[in-house]
């Protein structure tokens, strides 16, 4: 039985009476707790605490919610000697990541015919829905490239400029990626796929900037009260997905693999050959998503400047950050008082550098990291800023978005597509959907409040507050 225990601000440790010596800690209010307790989100951190070579507690955000082997909203620091590499502390879909542009515009001055037309250019001329094709047409080199490059790959073939790498996490590429470790399968899957939204949670949404929290480090992200702001949420597709399938087949037979009580955080140590192998393709499924939400970036550029007759200097759209929320990287942090190299897993779950740490913007030097919280269709979403206090008590990492709390069978039974199409356009939002059936999955009662779980972790100071956004046009799979 997990007994839980107030420790501080939102901080809440879970144990079991019977093994004291482990836990976990958990950051939430007394209702986002009691939603975590509904499901197997808990139990499934209690078995991340028990992995091998663990580094300080399991970690729960606020959006936390049951997931495969790790919860989603689940980060786990591991010893590279000791410790462990996990996919189910990964995810299927490999550097899911969510990136944020602001623009010149005010969205007070764009008319309701300017958002209509708008939403129709996204809608036709970026690709989305379950298992789309519709991407760039890859030769097997080219594909390569993506997987080694990342979103470099992308700039360098005009979609973007170098700017927009300044403003990525990893600079869009992960140098440890071995694209020869990608199956000939997962190469198939990718092969058309890039440039393309895909489904489920993945979105495009215009939206204002309707609440400012803090004027100096929004000044510092370029951000301003009304202003027309665009949020894009997409991964690595089919690729990512099947490199998961792969690996978990593949530690299945594996006689160097670690096997917990809980089959799905299956293991292996990170220099082990299966972990290495892992470990690559991985990196080289991560880079394929960064160079996907390039591309998206500059198709979606494109649409807006062609619906607005606008030239690229007039709508002005830059990156202001984009951030990836499944991924195993080696990355250093202080604990215990001495430097440490750690195998930091972050499922659903989001970096959020303090101010000051060498892998920031020199912009963002003394504001730290934008740290991106997408919400729901019909609320709104948050962009914040790292701490000090994340660097020392999360290693760096912080809420992702707003977390389910309704299972999709569950959302399907509640309303319609249609349903939802108009219940949101009466509120103001225009949805798009490539498929109605699926649309009823990601409705907005399907989600947790963004707000609630922005302000866990604002009042706890692991990431603090910088402005709201609310959505004004949606584009979904």
């Amino acid at each position: 039985m997990i007994q839980t225990q107030n420790i501080g601000p939102c901080r809440w440790q879970i144990f079991k009476p019977e093994d004291p010596k482990r836990t976990a800690i958990v950051f939430a209010d007394q209702n986002l707790l009691e939603d975590m307790q509904r499901d197997r989100a808990l139990d499934q951190l209690m078995g991340v605490a028990a992995l091998p070579g663990i580094v300080g507690p399991a970690l729960a955000m606020p959006d936390a919610h049951q997931g495969y082997g790790f919860p989603i909203g689940g980060v786990a620091a591991f010893d590279p000697v000791s410790g462990v590499i996990s996919p189910g502390g990964v995810g299927y879909d490999i550097n899911c990541g969510v990136r944020f542009l602001r623009s010149k515009l005010l969205a007070s001055e764009l008319s309701q015919d300017q958002l209509r037309l708008m939403a129709d250019a996204l809608a036709s001329q970026v690709p989305a829905g379950v298992g789309k094709g519709g991407g760039l047409k890859l030769s097997a080199k080219d594909l390569n490239k993506v997987l080694t490059e990342g979103a470099a790959w992308a700039v360098k073939r005009g979609f973007g400029t170098a700017s927009d790498l300044e403003f990525c996490e990893d600079q869009g590429t992960l140098k440890s990626a071995l694209a020869a470790g990608v199956s000939d399968h997962a190469q198939k899957r990718g092969s058309g796929q890039l440039g393309t939204l895909g489904a489920g949670n993945h979105f495009i949404e215009i939206a204002e900037i309707d609440q400012v929290y803090d004027q100096r480090v929004s000044e510092a992200f370029g951000l301003h009260l009304g202003q027309m702001v665009l949020w894009i949420h997409s991964g690595s597709r089919g690729l990512g997905h099947q490199v998961c399938t792969d690996a978990l087949k593949a530690l299945g037979r594996s006689p160097e693999a670690i096997r917990p009580q809980d089959r799905q955080l299956i293991a292996a140590p990170p220099n082990s050959s299966i972990g290495r192998s892992y470990l690559g393709s991985m990196a080289a499924a991560a880079n394929y998503a960064y160079a996907n939400r390039q591309v998206l970036t500059a198709l979606v550029r494109h649409a807006l400047e062609h619906a607005l007759k606008a030239s690229p200097q007039m709508l002005g759209l830059s990156l202001v950050y984009d951030v990836t929320h499944n991924v195993a990287k080696l990355e250093e942090h202080k604990w215990q008082g001495r430097n440490r190299a750690l195998w930091v897993h972050r499922k659903g779950a989001t970096r959020a550098l303090g101010p000051g740490h060498r892998d920031l913007p020199s912009q963002y030097a003394k504001s730290g990291q934008p740290v991106l919280v997408p919400g729901d269709m019909g609320r709104a979403s948050f962009v914040l800023h790292g701490t000090d206090l994340a660097q020392k008590e999360t290693f760096a990492s912080s809420a992702h978005g707003a977390g389910r709390c309704l299972s999709r069978t569950q959302a399907k039974k509640m309303a319609s597509g249609r349903q939802v199409i108009e219940s949101l356009a009466q509120k103001g939002v225009d949805v798009r959907t490539a498929n109605l059936k699926t649309l009823a999955e990601e409705m907005p009662e399907a989600y947790k409040d963004a707000a609630a779980v922005v302000e866990v972790m604002h009042v706890s100071g692991i990431a603090r507050k910088v402005v709201r956004t609310r959505p004004l046009v949606v584009i979904k799979g």
